[in-house]
């Protein structure tokens, strides 16, 4: 793998992905590698060690091409731009954030998960790659994370690409893009009639609140139908990726 100094330029722009929401911040190889898997248009890739991105690349996404040449960052340059976090892996891209067709999104025959107010970006991201996974319509998250960001984006390994990720700021936004669909809402609830016994539409938007908290009762009263996964008594909660995946999965 060939590669020169970062330019400038390519600097400049790794400093503004972190506060531009028309960009996106990868952070790590796997994430770079979806992205260019599936379709992302990549600006700027930096590195501070060329020859292991490329080995990486060559043992673990073989058939990935990188559309821009890798820039070398000198340590103190890249100390700064990682705020002295390790990464992943030694890499730090920067995408054009897609914009996402709601409507095509909608139309699709797969469940579509809801997010109500998540607080964490990790368990945000491994939904996002859940879904990617499981071919799901997309991802809405509602309230003030912003799902693009770094630490979901991170988290999702670049899946945002594979799968459609929509943010709203409030249930009105929500009942606005739902009000475009004859999707069912379905809240996951721990009252609900246990999912064994319920009825989840192929098609349903199905919401999830957090660990803690669960769901406000305002989403709870839109929803059409509430199910409850099962579990052991005294285990109060699974990880939100892990009840989403459970949801996604289900027949």
């Amino acid at each position: 793998m060939l590669s020169g100094p970062l330019a400038a330029d390519d600097l400049a722009l790794l400093r503004r992905a972190q506060r531009d929401p028309s960009l996106v911040l990868l952070e790590g190889m796997h994430a770079l590698k979806h992205a260019v898997r599936f379709g992302a248009t990549v600006d700027v890739v930096a590195t501070p060690d060329a020859d292991e991105l490329a080995r990486l690349l060559a043992r673990l996404a073989p058939d990935v091409t990188l559309p821009v040449v890798p820039g070398d960052v000198e340590d103190g340059v890249w100390r700064a731009l990682t705020g002295g976090r390790a990464l992943p892996s030694p890499c730090l891209a920067v995408a054009r954030r897609p914009t996402v067709d709601v409507a095509a999104m909608l139309a699709r025959p797969a469940r579509l998960l809801v997010l109500e107010e998540p607080r964490h970006a990790g368990n945000t991201g491994a939904v996002v790659r859940v879904a990617a996974a499981a071919e799901l319509a997309g991802v809405v998250v509602v309230g003030t994370l912003d799902p693009w960001g770094a630490g979901v984006v991170r988290a999702a390994a670049g899946l945002h690409f594979a799968v459609d990720v929509v943010h709203v700021p409030d249930l009105a936004a929500l009942d606005t893009l739902l009000a475009a669909s004859t999707r069912p809402l379905v809240a996951l609830d721990p009252d609900g009639v246990p999912l064994e016994d319920a009825d989840v539409p192929v098609d349903a938007a199905v919401a999830l609140g957090t660990e803690r908290g669960g769901l406000s009762g305002a989403l709870r009263e839109r929803a059409s139908a509430r199910v409850a996964i099962p579990m052991q008594d005294g285990v109060s909660s699974l990880n939100l990726a892990t009840a989403a995946a459970v949801l996604a999965y289900r027949p």
